[in-house]
This record gives structure tokens, sequence and C-alpha cells, in this order.
């Protein structure tokens, strides 16, 4: 597992040295949030040239802080490398019920981040009572495709744990 103040180091070093510096700052007293606010924030002012991977990271670090929701579009809008990677955020989610599988049955499955060999990343969330999605995920579900069957099960803190069975099985 590569630890997390690793990934927000090269998340800090595309940025230019004034902005990594405050981004950094952020993470060195804890202020994760604001510090990914004002990373995408960089990113699209200076137009700086992601890869997809690092887009994906950048969304499940986001979800361990739970900003997704707040930066997921700007996040979108953010200019790609345009090189193919093993992985990529899916642009327009569309949650459904996986009556096919038992162990989701009683969640809506969000896609979420897409492997280029077809497994997919999800989201499950139980509905709330309104009709929106829960905030935090019961779990997170690598499947072989966007059928299933589930390759790993993982509890909703693990995020993380989650993107790296899908890059790395």
């Amino acid at each position: 597992m590569i630890a997390e103040a690793d990934v927000w180091s090269r998340f800090v070093s595309v940025l230019p040295d004034g902005e990594g510096y405050e981004v950094q700052v952020c993470w060195d007293i804890g202020e994760q949030e604001a510090g990914l606010d004002l990373l995408v924030g960089g990113l699209l002012e200076h137009q700086v040239a992601i890869s997809e991977t690092m887009r994906a990271e950048i969304s499940v670090i986001a979800e361990t802080w739970g900003v997704r929701r707040d930066i997921a579009s700007r996040l979108l809008a953010c200019r790609g490398d345009g090189l193919p990677g093993p992985v990529e955020l899916v642009e327009r989610p569309i949650t459904t019920p996986l009556a096919t599988l038992p162990e989701l049955a009683d969640f809506l499955v969000v896609p979420w981040i897409r492997h280029s060999s077809g497994r997919l990343l999800t989201r499950a969330h139980v509905e709330e009572p309104w009709g929106d999605l829960s905030l935090i995920p019961e779990h997170y579900a690598v499947l072989a495709s966007a059928q299933g069957p589930i390759v790993r099960l993982f509890e909703s803190f693990s995020a993380r744990e989650a993107l790296e069975a899908l890059i790395h099985p």
C-alpha cells in the first residue's frame, strides 16, 4: 500500500511552486479537505494536464476525506494528458440495483472507476428515505465487469484499498 503522504506529495508536485506549497501546507496542518479544493482549483487554473490514474486517485482521496461530491465536476473538467491509462473515472455514473449480486442486492450501486481490463470499482449506497444516496457508501466493490461477479468487497472505510485492488489485482 502506498502511503497517503506519498500520494499527496505527487499531487503537489504537478502544481506551480506557490500553489503546490499551499496545498502541502493544508496536508501538514490537517486541512486535507481545503487542500483538495486548492489542488483541483490549481489544476484548473493552470490547465495542468493530469493522467486518468491521477484523476482517479484524487477522486479516491477526496472520497476518503468526504469531499468527493464537492470537487467531482471540477475534477472531471481538469485537462487530461491524452494518454491511455489503466483506469478512468466513469463520467456519467448510473445508479443501479444489482440483484444478480446477493452481497449488493440491498444497495444502489454506482459505477465509479473503470479499469482498462473491464473491471469496475463501484460504490454501494443505501437509498435515503428522501431518495438521495447515503453520503457514505456502505461498501466498495471491485466487479469483474459492469454486471459482476464481485472480485473483492471492501468496507466503507477502504476506498484506497479498493482502488489498489482494481489497479493491482
